[in-house]
């Protein structure tokens, strides 16, 4: 883990409202995992970090995505070049590859988006074929990148791709599921493939694993925090039903 005074170096839109912000950041960039995350802080600013997966690490650059949906992404997205953000991390525990898998797929909704490019790079580079299944209400509101052997799109409106959830346009035959987006999305993931690794949102305080404030319930009983123990799960391990399910994953308000 590392804490950086970290300049903002590019922003660039990737759908409708959404947008991409790349920080200068080496040592975070270097250490990132696929599935983990950083958390910022705007001084002057909101009071609390705000937690962000991390969608690329490369050449010194971690990049989140993000839509503002509150003052303090607001604020980010306000920032301009050269303006630096406090960032912490690489935080938490990230999706683990299995060494007997072929292909995977990555399934996202929406902002579940968010720490998909760094996994397929790390998956392809492992020799796991990709299959990215990216959905979202419209065609406007999907990401326009993408990495992986083969993308389907999936719009709840049908005006692109499947016609449906990403969930039910994930192709049979696949040997690891990865996913990422909003909690509802995340128990049907659960419901089809129990063991899939999925990247929960809840809220979140220190990000480090003091404050408590981002326990997951476990089916099991008791509770997890996501900063340490997640963000990724074992799909059946977590008891959705208990999780809000009206977040946005990856971007603090």
């Amino acid at each position: 883990m590392f804490q950086a005074d970290a300049p903002l170096v590019e922003r660039r839109q990737v759908a409708r409202d959404i947008f991409v912000l790349a920080f200068e950041a080496p040592e975070a960039a270097a250490a990132a995992l696929p599935g983990q995350f950083v958390n910022l802080l705007l001084r002057p600013g909101p009071l609390l970090r705000r937690p962000f997966s991390v969608y690329r690490a490369a050449r010194g650059r971690v990049e989140v995505v993000l839509r503002a949906v509150g003052a303090g992404t607001a604020e980010l997205l306000g920032l301009e070049a050269g303006n630096k953000v406090s960032l912490l991390g690489p935080l938490g525990h990230g999706f683990d590859f299995d060494r007997g898998w072929r292909s995977v797929a990555l399934v996202s909704g929406g902002l579940g988006v968010a720490p998909m490019p760094i996994t397929a790079a790390a998956a392809r580079r492992a020799g796991i074929e990709v299959t990215w299944v990216h959905g979202a209400r419209s065609a406007a509101e999907l990401c326009s990148e993408w990495e992986g052997e083969r993308v389907i799109w999936a719009t709840d409106d049908g005006s692109q791709g499947f016609a449906g959830s990403a969930v039910a346009a994930v192709p049979d035959g696949v040997d690891g599921v990865l996913a990422c987006g909003p909690n509802p999305m995340l128990a049907a993931v659960a419901d089809r493939w129990p063991d899939a690794q999925v990247a929960v949102e809840t809220y979140m305080g220190c990000g480090t694993g003091v404050c408590l404030g981002c326990a997951v319930p476990k089916r099991t009983g008791g509770y997890d925090r996501a900063c340490s123990e997640g963000p990724v799960y074992r799909a059946a391990d977590v008891d959705w039903p208990g999780l809000p399910s009206h977040l946005h994953y990856a971007v603090g308000a």
